[in-house]
C-alpha cells in the first residue's frame, strides 16, 4: 500500500478516545448544511443579496429569513392584514421615504407609531427640515442657538414651535369633541395629502389606517395640550385624544381580518399595542390564535427583561404571535434593515397581486373591511 493510501486510511479509522460513543448519525445530521459565504458581484441585488444571507451566520441569516418572513406574508392567499409598528428616530435617520412606499405599494395595511416619528413627519410637511449635525457638538451651544439634536441630526426648535403651534389650532376646530388618535390623524393628514413623502399624506391617499396610542409622548401632544390649555382659560371644552377609543378601534381590525401579521421597526409601545390588540380579541368574543406572520428589527436585546427586546417566540406564551406562525428577529440598527427588507419585497414583487383594504367607519365602529383592487 502506498504512502497517501496508508495516510488516508489511517484517517478514516482514527477516532479521539475521548469521541468514543458519539452519536454519529446525530452528528451527521446536525453537520448536514454547511454554510456558505455571501459572494457579490457588479449587478447582485438587494434581493440576491438576502437570499445568500440566509445561508450566511449571525445577524445576515437572521434578517436573510426575516425578508423571506416578509415576502410570505405578502402572498398569503389568506391575505393577512399587516400591522407596521414603527418605533425610534426613524424621520431623522432617513426612513420617511422608505415608510412612504411601504404604504404606497401596499406592503402594510395598518400603522402603529410612536408619536415622534408622526411629529417628525407633519414637522416636515410643513418645511421643516432635518440636518447634518455632529454628536461632539457643543450641547450647550445648541441650546442658545435653540437647535434639538438626535445624535448626528439637527432639528429647528422655533419651527418645531410653530409646528406645534399649527396642531393647537387644528384642535380648536374639533373641539370639544372626543377622537381617537387614528380619527384625529385622518383629519390631520387631509393636510398633507399632496406631500408625496409624508407618512401621514401616505395613509390618506391609501385610506390606511394609523394609530399613535401614545400621541401626548410628542411635540403633536404638546400643541394639543397648549390648545387644552387656551381653552381651559376660557372657560370652554377642548378636544381631547380617547386612548381607549383607540383599544376599541385597533381590535376591531384585528377581529375582522382573516388573519394578522406584525412587523416590528424596534420595540416601544407600537409593538405592544399591536400584540395586545390580539389578546383584546376576547372582548368580541373571539380568539384569533394570534399572528400568523411575525418579524422584528431592533437593537434592544431579550435578557434585560424589556418588551423592546423580548423574542417573537416568547410572545406566543401570551398567544400574541400564533404556535403555528412563521416569524424571526433580526437585531440590526433599523436604519440599515429597514430599506433592505423594503428593497427585497420590492424586487421580488411580492406584493404585485395583493388587493388592498378598505375600512368602512362610522364614528368608532368598525362597519366593513372591503378588499379592493
Amino acid at each position: 500500500m502506498g504512502s497517501k493510501k496508508r495516510a488516508a486510511a489511517s484517517a478514516r479509522e482514527y477516532t479521539h478516545e475521548a469521541a468514543v460513543g458519539v452519536d454519529r448519525k446525530r452528528k451527521k445530521a446536525l453537520l448536514g448544511r454547511p454554510t456558505t459565504p455571501v459572494r457579490l458581484t457588479e449587478k447582485t441585488t438587494v434581493s440576491e443579496l438576502l437570499d445568500s444571507y440566509r445561508n450566511a451566520s449571525f445577524q445576515a441569516r437572521a434578517l436573510g429569513k426575516c425578508a423571506a418572513v416578509f415576502e410570505g406574508m405578502l402572498r398569503d392567499r389568506q391575505r393577512p392584514t399587516i400591522f407596521l409598528g414603527l418605533a425610534g428616530s426613524l424621520i431623522a435617520a432617513g426612513m420617511r421615504q422608505v415608510i412612504v412606499d411601504l404604504i404606497e405599494n401596499n406592503m402594510v395595511d395598518v400603522l402603529v407609531s410612536t408619536g415622534a416619528i408622526i411629529s417628525q413627519d407633519y414637522y416636515q410637511v410643513r418645511g421643516g427640515r432635518h440636518y447634518h449635525g455632529s454628536p461632539d457638538a457643543d450641547d450647550k451651544e445648541l441650546r442658545d442657538l435653540y437647535i434639538d439634536r438626535l445624535y448626528d441630526t439637527f432639528i429647528d426648535e422655533e419651527k418645531y414651535w410653530e409646528t406645534d403651534l399649527a396642531v393647537s389650532k387644528f384642535a380648536d376646530s374639533l373641539a370639544p369633541r372626543s377622537l381617537s388618535s387614528r380619527a384625529f390623524l385622518a383629519l390631520l393628514a387631509e393636510r398633507a395629502r399632496g406631500d408625496a413623502g409624508s407618512i401621514l399624506g401616505a395613509c390618506a391617499r391609501r385610506g390606511v389606517p394609523l394609530f399613535v396610542p401614545a400621541l401626548n409622548d410628542s411635540s403633536i401632544g404638546i400643541g394639543l395640550t397648549e390648545h387644552y390649555h387656551r381653552a381651559r382659560k376660557a372657560g370652554k371644552e377642548p378636544f381631547t385624544i380617547s386612548s381607549i377609543r383607540d383599544n376599541y378601534e385597533l381590535t376591531q381590525i384585528v377581529v375582522q381580518s382573516s388573519a394578522t401579521a406584525a412587523i416590528y421597526v424596534s420595540g416601544g409601545v407600537p409593538k405592544n399595542y399591536i400584540n395586545d390588540s390580539i389578546v383584546m380579541s376576547y372582548i368580541f368574543g373571539i380568539d384569533t390564535g394570534g399572528h400568523k406572520y411575525a418579524l422584528q428589527i431592533t437593537t434592544d436585546a431579550p435578557h434585560w427583561g424589556g418588551l423592546g427586546g423580548s423574542t417573537l417566540s416568547e410572545a406566543t406564551s401570551w398567544g400574541k404571535v400564533s404556535k403555528q406562525a412563521t416569524h424571526e428577529m433580526a437585531f440590526i440598527e433599523t436604519s440599515v434593515a429597514l430599506p433592505m427588507l423594503y428593497g427585497y419585497a420590492l424586487q421580488k414583487g411580492a406584493a404585485k397581486d395583493r388587493t388592498r383594504l378598505a375600512h368602512d367607519w362610522d364614528g368608532d365602529i368598525l362597519r366593513k373591511v372591503k378588499r379592493i383592487k
